[in-house]
């Protein structure tokens, strides 16, 4: 008999493996009836991770969303699934029990079948509770192993972690495969190994193309006795997200497997309809390297998804550490070079700080710390010079225990500064906190919404769901969109017949336009005069006194929406408040030591300094 294998479209997954957001409502219930005419899913991811999150910044209820969105696939008898990231919730950082309670009922009541369940520390101790909380909503509970690989996470490692999971309750295991670097032999062994533990336990797979492997770890874990198989599908499959439908069937269909026919008129119909959202506006926040896999990725193991952020760091910082250069003399250094540098620092810091899975957020905790280590050697620094709260709490135990051991020398860093190592349920640092989130909107006189919907939301994300609700974040996005869309007509025209450079005269940027074919320079953007770039022409000559960083951290002209930043051309006064510089997370004022004219600003905002480096100059 065939072993049958269904499929599941991680369409909410797909967006935000390319980009920033998802699509609004109104787009996601015009695409969900040609999905369900598809009628090769089983299942669609509809929601969780940052998918409520990214509704508030754009200015939307990401309740109406989901409510709107699961409806479809209900009717049609397709499962809605969601990712949950456990003690995290639907955020970057630790949630109380008694929200996380709430969590499970709401998103049941509105129309989420499953909760997949992940801890990026593989933690069971953040996973088990959200087992009970799913089971009391009505929801299934589906439990992640996250899969890295390295010489702790072993094949036992994993089978250890499902038989606790498994022993605990869980209706459901998902090999979490979120840089695509499972070795495909390694992954098979897992899937066999959890079915021998409990023959009927349903298992998933979820994988990113990125790195290479996933085609034939897709193979491994269905001959293994893989279930669901997680797939995208053009134009957002492949490079940093998933292998694509029509190739998987293709596979498996071959390899002997059962598996559904897809209606390729449909196909075509979402395929469209996802290039529409993406011209709309969603594509404005998707990065072309994104559409690319790198087998670089193998070695650092850090998840496809970061890569568009990272490239994003690598271009600031590069401009950081050739500023140190160029003062100095010294070759400057090339992205890639810079590139190569941060993949061997992740190497050397991954171990060293226990072998976190590299997956949401201790990720961006090891990158993170990687690329301030590189930026520190590369001015002369010591090695762990500068390392932020939140990786402190990671190292120190509060998020969880580590997989692995912690270098002697972190442990001494920890002990020198006075740092007190966690070993207790990480639950317990974080108490309840709904009764003071009602009282919040109580005295606001919000609605707490139906199922307690809109209470969730503004404890799940208090600053995002303020925004959205005094109208800021609205009109944050649509400014945003605005100035991306202008920025991508700018470009074009300029690669028609011209082209907008900055350049450097005397240390002051200057933005001009250079025409070249048949072009009347008089209609050019700005021919009237060559001015200093995003400020005014009338700017007093000079050279300007140096303003110098007196500390190392980073760099930014304002600290909240009550201060106006600096631009070219403000006049200043002594005693003023020119920048900040953020050091372990505590702003540090800069003030002007004399009156004057600000002549040049020397430093982006969100650059890392160090102590000396120019941040602005005033005449």
């Amino acid at each position: 008999m065939e072993k049958e294998v269904k499929f599941s479209l991680v369409f909410r997954d797909m967006w935000q493996s390319a980009g920033k957001y998802v699509p609004r409502v109104d787009q996601l219930v015009k695409v969900a009836p040609a999905i369900i005419e598809m009628g090769c899913f089983a299942r669609v991811e509809t929601n969780g991770g940052g998918f409520e999150q990214v509704n508030l910044l754009f200015g939307e209820n990401p309740n109406k969303a989901v409510r709107e969105w699961t409806k479809p696939f209900h009717e049609a008898g397709i499962q809605t699934h969601m990712l949950d990231r456990a003690l995290n919730g639907l955020r970057m950082s630790p949630v109380p029990a008694d929200v996380r309670k709430l969590f499970y009922k709401v998103k049941k009541a509105q129309g989420t079948d499953i909760t997949r369940t992940f801890c990026g520390l593989n933690d069971v101790r953040n996973i088990i509770p959200s087992i009970g909380y799913a089971h009391d909503a009505g929801m299934i509970s589906q439990c992640c192993l996250c899969i890295t690989y390295s010489p702790v996470h072993t094949v036992e490692y994993y089978l250890d972690m499902a038989k606790k999971l498994i022993e605990a309750g869980c209706d459901e295991i998902c090999i979490k495969d979120m840089a695509g670097i499972g070795r495909p032999v390694f992954l098979g062994k897992i899937v066999a190994g959890i079915k021998q533990i409990k023959k009927d336990i349903t298992i998933q797979y979820h994988s990113h193309a990125g790195p290479g492997f996933n085609m034939a770890s897709i193979l491994e874990v269905c001959k293994a006795g893989c279930d669901y198989v997680d797939v995208g599908m053009e134009p957002l499959s492949w490079g940093t997200g998933h292998a694509d439908v029509i190739s998987v069937q293709a596979m498996l269909k071959d390899a002997g497997f059962k598996v559904p026919e897809i209606n390729m008129q449909a196909y075509m119909k979402v395929r469209s309809l996802i290039q529409e959202f993406m011209d709309d506006f969603l594509g404005l926040y998707i990065s072309p390297r994104n559409r690319l896999m790198n087998s670089l990725l193998i070695g650092p193991g850090l998840p496809g998804g970061m890569m568009g952020s990272l490239m994003a760091d690598l271009e600031t910082n590069l401009e950081s550490i050739n500023k140190y250069k160029a003062k100095r003399n010294l070759p400057f250094m090339t992205q890639d070079e810079l590139l190569i540098k941060l993949f061997d620092e992740v190497a050397y810091v991954w171990p060293r700080v226990g072998y976190p899975c590299l997956v949401t957020p201790f990720s961006q905790y090891v990158k993170n710390l990687a690329m301030m280590n590189v930026i520190q050697m590369e001015k002369g620094k010591e090695r762990w010079g500068m390392i932020a709260d939140d990786i402190w709490d990671m190292i120190l135990g509060k998020a969880g225990q580590l997989p692995g051991k912690l270098a002697p020398e972190i442990v001494e860093k920890a002990e020198r500064e006075g740092r007190k190592f966690f070993t207790g349920n990480p639950q317990d640092n974080y108490p309840d906190q709904l009764d003071k989130y009602r009282q919040m909107m109580w005295e606001k006189k919000w609605e707490t919404g139906q199922d307690d919907e809109e209470l969730f939301e503004y404890a799940m994300h208090p600053a995002q769901y303020e925004a959205y609700k005094s109208g800021k974040a609205k009109a944050d996005f649509l400014e945003d969109v605005k100035k991306r869309r202008e920025a991508k007509e700018e470009v074009h025209m300029a690669n028609d017949q011209t082209k907008i450079l900055t350049v450097d005269v005397n240390g002051q940027p200057y933005r001009v336009t250079v025409a070249f074919g048949d072009v009347n320079p008089a209609t050019l953007h700005g021919a009237q005069a060559a001015a200093p770039a995003e400020q005014p022409a009338a700017v007093p000559a000079g050279e300007g006194k140096e303003v110098l960083s007196p500390l190392e951290g980073k760099f930014f002209l304002t600290k909240n929406a009550q201060e106006t930043p600096l631009k070219v051309g403000d006049k200043v006064s002594q005693g003023d408040v020119i920048c900040y510089v953020e050091a372990m997370k505590t702003y540090n004022a800069i003030r002007a030591e004399f009156s004057g004219t600000v002549t040049a600003i020397c430093a982006n905002s969100g650059d890392s300094v160090s102590e000396d480096d120019v941040l602005m100059k005033i005449l």
